[in-house]
């Protein structure tokens, strides 16, 4: 196995921005780069180095999940690290086949398993995501770190807004917040624009604690919420938001959910669609299907722009944030660490030490995905329109997306 050692460590030391150390399970320690190390990587069992000489980075996450490796030290730079190595086997056979099987077995085809899906992640309960997420409006999708903003808080008020501006809503509209989660869209846009709205969703536990906050609220004139599949259409709607759900759509979903997104909106409407998406197409990462969110897949920019062709919708703009989400699942990394006992406190047999490792390797990994120079997966936001746009209904400029509010 030795020879196989050494060609791991290679492998982690090619890219690596700085020094670590790797402690083997017979106590062997190697070193790696000039400085001091800023972790170490401790494998504890050999099963556990020889999933990972076999299956690559999903062996030695799921050992991580095991608490048959241990991180000592910066988790990110761990992170920043293995994203940066290529440390897969010539053939992963099994992990190809795991994922393939993995997706045809979570398909959304069918809206009975698209809605397990959905539950299985934002099912985990207001009082679990409460703790973490910025107070007051929950959201959970990437927030828009415009310069000078200080705060999550400040982060996903400005997203908000910025989606607003770029839509052009406005007092007396009525539109369709697709995937609308706990509702942080649908109260700031009543607040600052006066809009008319209705959230579609299939998680049942958000829809009940959305549909009895807008109660308490005394909103149930301007705003009410849904739980629906998202390919089931009740429009048509002035303006269409869809803020983090063209990832859950899947692949053989893609075009029935983009078309269901033009058929929310009226001719000559207006409409967001916010995503991650991959520059190329690449299979979608089994680690975070399999362990975060079941039925998940990644995009490609240019397969979503296809299917929104074929819908009749135009894009009128693209604007690539995949800079902004970094901060943004930092943030949420630290305030997960922060509140660990609270969330443990919440259910000890749910959220044990294997969920707490997995959820930091979701946050902290994701973070670093974004951030790494080798890295092909980014967040988009496309207007669009239904139908040609036209000078009566859309600026000749972006003048307006920056407009002192």
């Amino acid at each position: 196995m030795r020879p196989l050692v050494q060609h791991l460590i290679e492998a982690l030391a090619a890219g690596a921005p700085g020094a670590f150390a790797l402690a083997m399970p017979d106590g062997e320690q190697y070193r790696c780069g000039s400085g001091e190390a800023a972790f170490t990587l401790v494998f504890r069992t050999d099963a556990a180095l020889l999933a990972t000489l076999t299956r690559g980075h999903i062996g030695l996450l799921e050992a991580y999940f095991d608490r048959e490796v241990d991180v000592e030290g910066d988790l990110n730079a761990a992170f920043a690290t293995g994203l940066m190595a290529d440390i897969e086997p010539r053939v992963n056979v099994l992990a190809t086949a795991e994922n393939r099987l993995h997706e045809l077995r979570h398909s959304n085809r069918s809206l009975e398993q698209a809605k397990a899906n959905a539950r299985a992640h934002y099912g985990l309960g207001t009082a679990f995501y409460e703790l973490w997420l910025d107070d007051p409006l929950k959201m959970y999708t990437c927030a828009y770190w415009s310069e000078g903003t200080d705060t999550l808080e400040q982060a996903q008020r400005h997203k908000i807004d910025h989606v607003c501006r770029k839509i052009r809503l406005a007092a007396g509209e009525r539109y369709v917040d697709i995937g609308c989660g706990f509702g942080g869209f649908m109260f700031r846009a009543l607040e600052t624009t006066g809009a008319v709205g209705t959230g579609v969703n299939n998680t049942t536990e958000q829809v009940q604690w959305l549909g009895e906050e807008i109660a308490r609220r005394g909103l149930g004139d301007r705003l009410r919420v849904r739980e629906a599949d998202f390919r089931d259409v009740d429009g048509p709607y002035d303006k269409v938001v869809s803020i983090g759900v063209l990832e859950h759509a899947g692949r053989d979903q893609l075009a029935d959910v983009i078309r269901a997104h033009a058929d929310f909106l009226k001719p000559g409407g207006l409409g967001m669609l916010h995503f991650i998406g991959h520059v190329g197409r690449y299979e979608t990462e089994l680690f975070i299907r399999k362990h975060v969110f079941p039925g998940g897949w990644i995009p490609s920019l240019a397969d979503v722009i296809v299917e929104m062709e074929r819908c009749g919708l135009e894009v009128v703009d693209i604007e690539n944030l995949r800079r902004h989400y970094a901060p943004t699942l930092d943030a949420w990394a630290e305030r997960f660490q922060r509140q660990w006992p609270a969330i443990q406190a919440l259910d000890p047999a749910r959220y044990d030490e294997r969920f707490r490792r997995v959820w930091l390797t979701y946050l902290i990994g994701c973070a670093e995905m974004f951030r790494s120079p080798a890295g092909y997966t980014h967040l988009f936001q496309i207007v669009f329109s239904k139908g040609n746009i036209t000078r009566e209904n859309y600026p000749m400029s972006r003048a307006h997306l920056y407009e002192a509010r």
